[in-house]
């Protein structure tokens, strides 16, 4: 019942990471400026593949516990990624007298797209397909994300 809404997600991730890699070399020069940039860049990347690697995860048949330990491990390769992005967020916070709140927000925002793909592989590898709920739900959350790092990545950088 899933097979349509993975296959659409693997194809969808692969296109906008393909976006954000084109805004990384039209702007390159502009986003090595700020050391937050490339790492936020990095990390928008790395959610995207974490969509294209879960789903298709789930479209190889195998055991629910099996392909939990799949998304889990994936999705802790995306939490440290986004934890690095949140480091640097916070140091170039402090450096360019950005306001607080802006580190904080994006901290919370790259942890709220990868927790449901977690969520969800702890309670597929509990035997539950229900946990594909999560998954699709950490989809959605980054593809909203996703794309507007792109339009920080493509236009905001040039204000």
């Amino acid at each position: 019942m899933w097979t349509d809404f993975f296959v659409a997600a693997a194809g969808t991730s692969g296109a906008l990471a393909g976006l954000v890699f084109v805004a990384l070399s039209v702007n390159i020069a502009s986003i090595l400026r700020l050391p937050h940039l490339p790492a936020r860049a990095a990390a928008t990347i790395a959610t995207l593949i974490l969509i294209l690697v879960c789903s298709m995860a789930v479209l190889i048949p195998q055991p629910t516990p099996a392909l939990g330990i799949e998304i889990i491990a994936f999705s802790l390769y995306g939490c440290w990624l986004q934890l690095v992005s949140a480091r640097k967020g916070i140091a170039a916070r402090l450096q360019f007298q950005r306001p607080r709140w802006e580190s904080v927000l994006n901290a919370a925002v790259g942890q709220m797209q990868v927790l449901p793909f977690l969520t969800g592989g702890i309670i597929l590898l509990a035997g539950h397909s229900s946990g594909l709920y999560w998954v699709a739900a950490g989809c959605l959350a980054i593809f909203i994300f996703s794309v507007l790092n792109a339009w920080v990545l493509l236009v905001e950088i040039l204000r």
